[in-house]
């Protein structure tokens, strides 16, 4: 396991340090699990782009289209 070393105003790091009490955790583990949720978006966002390239765009603007109807 790797130990990464940041640097934060000093205000943030007190809303953080609220924020992980506030859900029953270390700054620790709520640093990890908003990591994990940000590469989760990123792997999520570099796979949609990849299957677009290779997609219909018509069918995507349909797909795209029905999303939004389900939206509203």
């Amino acid at each position: 396991m790797a130990t990464l070393t940041i640097r934060l105003p000093d205000d943030k790091h007190l809303r953080l340090k609220k924020l992980a009490e506030s859900q029953g955790l270390s700054v620790n583990k709520l640093i990890e699990e908003l990591s994990t949720i940000a590469l989760v978006e990123f792997d999520t966002h570099t796979r949609f782009k990849l299957l677009a390239a290779q997609g219909n765009p018509e069918e995507g603007l349909k797909l795209l289209a029905k999303l939004d109807t389900l939206l509203q």
